[in-house]
């Protein structure tokens, strides 16, 4: 696949492709910003619904993620069954009206499902974008353009936290997602008047099992380690049971998802490509640095506002940090991977992130701010330092025939991961918490037992950071890497 070939009209300047380009990033802004803005609304949620535990509330966290995980691996049948078009103006469209749903929620349930429905929207957006922009660039510029699109998604995290804060501390929770209505209703108006039609293309028939399958076992997984967390806190038999329902109905979808994935010719998600041991030990490498980052973008604004008794609006501003010293690492591991590889990047970049959750498990209840913007800053660069030259390696590792498919399994591989880093780590938390409640003889917590709770998940992090450095060690060249510059356009694409 040569991204420098022109197709018949397509754009042949930076300027050509401005007036869309504009279009998609209002909408794929929209969508980041709100996965990291409700992170910071949580403790007020927990007020507003009336929840003593965050282990029901933390749902709109992973409902939200897994059902962006269930429709990124449609993005592509999608987009070329019905046109690109179509497809990321309807799924605009249908997050706005989860947003709105959302802000109208009476209860915790409520919120949850609308989050949901705000994930089914957001899962297909940005793959599709992807897309577009792959699609639109105009010969030999696909990098500039995509460089573009790059800084809104590095912009949307940084900014989640300190506009969900300032909302929640001044105005209502609501907010949140009622400013979704002008930016979406923005997003449609100019994606019907500046959007070209793409052509559709024949697709292969839908896999339908693996749509059932892929949802119910990566729900029923999480839900069950979230259940695990309500048995330790409460010692009830009726959510051990649960716990152990949720976990056995998971484990068994699973299986048979794999099996039906394996056997089809055209599947929802490409499980062949684990065949690779080079690509097996380079996406385990990213899961345990998504585990590190999405797991502390979840932990540190529930830890600053129930322990250090911040203000959400002065939690976003704490968090700024990470998501800067990422956003400027990331160009600099790009230029430095075409250098010297992903691996020595992916061994700096995980040390550097094993000590960033080191020092945050080493945090007391006395710390001062800087004592926690060091380690997130750290973590930022860190994860800024090889994500785009890990992504790459994947690309690079997996067999030539497989390649169109890898974006879609790491991108819901993401989704599935950063669910299970916020059920785990709640449920190792509330573990905690608990046997220092019954060691202390307290009837709630006070602010050493949440530092040393917190701590303790902390440690238990910086021991899955470490694993990954382990086999990043174990990294190896691809064998038949993709020829220069294909490998990044590859990245980029959704293919059905």
């Amino acid at each position: 696949m040569q991204a420098n070939a022109a197709s018949p009209g397509q754009p042949t300047s930076i300027r050509d492709v401005f007036a869309p380009l504009i279009a998609i990033i209002v909408g794929i802004f929209m969508v980041i910003l709100d996965g990291t803005a409700v992170n910071v609304a949580l403790p007020q949620l927990m007020v507003e619904f009336k929840q003593n535990s965050l282990s029901l509330v933390q749902w709109t966290v992973t409902g939200y993620a897994l059902a962006q995980a269930a429709v990124i691996p449609l993005a592509g049948w999608l987009s070329d069954r019905f046109g690109a078009k179509r497809v990321f103006l309807i799924a605009i469209g249908l997050f706005t009206i989860g947003s709105i749903l959302c802000a109208l929620s009476n209860s915790v349930e409520m919120l949850i499902a609308f989050r949901i429905l705000q994930g089914l929207g957001g899962g297909v957006v940005s793959p599709i974008a992807m897309a577009f922009i792959y699609r639109l660039s105009p010969p030999g510029k696909v990098g500039q353009v995509m460089g573009m699109l790059g800084i809104p998604i590095l912009l949307a995290p940084a900014l989640g936290p300190v506009i969900a804060g300032w909302l929640v501390e001044y105005a209502s929770w609501e907010w949140i997602f009622l400013l979704n209505l002008p930016i979406g209703v923005i997003g449609i108006l100019l994606g019907i008047r500046t959007l070209p039609k793409m052509d559709r293309q024949s697709v292969a028939s839908l896999d339908m099992l693996g749509i059932i399958l892929a949802p119910i076992a990566f729900a029923a997984l999480v839900y069950g380690v979230s259940e695990g967390g309500k048995t330790v806190a409460t010692g009830n038999n009726w959510t051990a049971s649960t716990t152990l329902t949720g976990i056995g109905i998971g484990v068994v979808a699973l299986i048979l998802f794999i099996i039906v994935e394996l056997r089809r010719r055209d599947p929802l998600l490409e499980l062949r490509v684990f065949r690779s041991s080079t690509f097996t030990r380079g996406i385990i490498v990213q899961w345990v640095s998504q585990i590190a980052l999405f797991g502390t973008m979840f932990l540190v604004p529930i830890f600053l506002q129930q322990a250090k008794g911040y203000s959400p609006f002065e939690t976003g501003l704490i968090m700024i940090p990470q998501a800067l010293a990422s956003a400027i690492m990331m160009p600099i591991g790009g230029k430095l991977s075409d250098k010297f590889g992903a691996r020595p990047l992916v061994l700096a970049g995980m040390i550097v992130t094993t000590a960033s959750a080191f020092l945050l498990s080493g945090i007391s209840a006395d710390a001062g701010v800087s004592a926690i913007i060091l380690p997130l800053a750290l973590l930022g660069a860190g994860m800024g330092l090889f994500m785009m030259p890990l992504n790459t390696y994947l690309i690079q590792s997996a067999p030539q025939n497989l390649v169109g498919r890898v974006t879609s399994l790491t991108n819901a591989a993401q989704q599935v991961m950063m669910s299970f880093a916020v059920a785990g780590l709640t449920t190792l938390s509330a573990s905690r918490m608990k046997d220092i409640m019954v060691d202390k003889q307290l009837q709630a917590p006070d602010l050493h037992t949440y530092a040393d709770a917190f701590g303790f998940t902390f440690l238990v992090l910086t021991g899955v950071a470490v694993v990954g450095l382990v086999l990043g060690v174990l990294l190896s060249k691809p064998k038949n890497p993709l020829p220069e510059g294909e490998a990044g356009a590859e990245m980029h694409m959704i293919v059905g």
